[in-house]
């Protein structure tokens, strides 16, 4: 203990200034050279962290680029050849379009696309073959259009840089916007699926359009069920559509307004098409006369909705092959869009109009047609229609498209119903004898 007193307090006065100033200048040069070290030390980490995000980042960039399903020369030259029309020179029909068709391995999808390829002109198609439902049919689907030389490229109607790639290899004349978050119902258990493919895809799809050079005409699947809560039949574009019944008809709507804002501002050509409970083969497993169909046989009972008042619902079914007619009708009347490079230049066309069969048939007389073509008879289960966006009745009124497109549908129900069981039936690989399917 008295060495240590002795160390900090030396008996000699004049010693002890000159000691501690001589320590304390030793602890300064000790400290700043620990300071200087550590700050070294702080620049090397730092340098090495920049250095392990900038690879990080390379090499996730670079992942991505080649974990793409798109892209490269070979994909550039698939989908140039898939978009050049087929028309011969001379054709009365004109030269041929050059068309994007969005949600290409759907049902309208593939039908549009595969009559625009039968009469020559060029096609390139875009899904994101999602699960909403069976993606093994829209494979199927998306192989029968590769059989006729039409290209279908995964993707996302979101994914911009996609988009623009798209318009940056071809010169589109045309788009065929048929991409959607189908279904009524499914907008209680899935709502953002809804906002994000019909708002947000929508969108992203008008800024591709709209920034291309040229810019196409756009043709797109709007929907009956923005009549919502109209009760004034048949249905005429002129009547109200501010009363959505379903959140799916408010994001239909909402597409009308978002056009009709791309179209006012920026000169895109858009006529919007208004469809009525589209039905026939390679249809939507989620639709009625579809469900209806595999449950009738295998013996499972259907339930069968009915309005207040015990009044049967009814729809205004519309065969695929009408639809496909207004469809390709409406793209070659389109006017040219008059925007360039993003800047309107000179008024464009906005269309909509109504593609229907102008003669609904109740639910129960569907049931009772299916049964005949089955050969089964339907174990039924008939309750009320629940509060879940359906709407009892829709009857189109197509005087307007009957005007300007030409548009007239020819197939009855009958007809169309007596087609489509026999697809259904040659696609599942169903026996009538052992009651069952070869494909599930």
């Amino acid at each position: 203990m008295r060495v240590l007193e002795e160390d900090l307090y030396p008996s000699t006065p004049g010693k002890v200034k000159v000691e501690r100033a001589g320590a304390m200048s030793r602890h300064l040069h000790r400290c700043f050279a620990s300071t200087g070290t550590m700050f070294l030390w702080a620049l090397f980490l730092v340098a090495m962290t920049a250095t392990y995000l900038s690879v990080h980042s390379f090499v996730d960039t670079s992942s991505r680029y080649f974990a793409a399903s798109w892209g490269g020369l070979h994909w550039e030259r698939q989908i140039r050849a898939s978009a050049s029309p087929r028309r011969p020179p001379g054709s009365a029909e004109g030269a041929g379009l050059s068309v994007l068709v969005t949600g290409a391995a759907g049902f309208v999808g593939t039908h549009c696309s595969l009559a625009l390829r039968k009469r020559g002109d060029g096609v390139v198609g875009i899904d994101n073959f999602n699960s909403y439902y069976d993606p093994s049919l829209k494979k199927a689907r998306r192989a029968l259009l590769g059989s006729h030389g039409v290209f279908v490229v995964e993707g996302d109607i979101n994914d911009g840089r996609l988009l623009a790639k798209l318009f940056d290899v071809v010169p589109f004349t045309h788009v065929l916007h048929l991409a959607a978050q189908a279904g009524v119902r499914y907008a209680m258990e899935n709502p953002a699926s809804y906002v994000h493919s019909n708002i947000a895809g929508l969108v992203s799809l008008l800024e591709a359009c709209k920034d291309a050079d040229p810019q196409p005409a756009v043709v797109w699947a709007s929907s009956s069920s923005v009549y919502g809560l109209n009760d004034r039949v048949p249905f005429s574009e002129a009547h109200r559509t501010d009363r959505p019944a379903s959140l799916y008809a408010a994001t239909k709507k909402a597409g009308e307004e978002i056009t009709h804002t791309y179209n006012h501002i920026y000169g895109l050509s858009v006529t919007g098409l208004r469809f009525f409970t589209v039905y026939g083969p390679w249809g939507r497993p989620d639709m009625a006369y579809f469900s209806f169909t595999r449950n009738i046989l295998q013996g499972k009972p259907i339930t069968v909705y009915r309005g207040r008042d015990h009044v049967d619902l009814a729809r205004d079914f519309t065969y695929i092959d009408d639809i496909v007619r207004g469809c390709l009708a409406s793209l070659d009347t389109a006017g040219r869009s008059t925007g360039t490079g993003g800047k309107k230049r000179g008024p464009a066309p906005y269309r909509i109009f109504n593609l229907g069969n102008t003669s609904p048939v109740t639910v129960p007389t569907l049931v009772s047609i299916l049964e005949r073509y089955l050969r089964v008879k339907a174990k039924r289960n008939v309750v009320e229609m629940p509060g879940n966006g359906d709407v009892p009745y829709t009857h189109a009124n197509i005087s307007l498209a009957r005007e300007q497109l030409g548009y007239k549908p020819t197939t009855s129900l009958e007809m169309g119903l007596k087609k489509f069981v026999r697809w259904y039936l040659s696609y599942y690989g169903y026996n009538r004898g052992t009651h069952t399917f070869r494909n599930s």
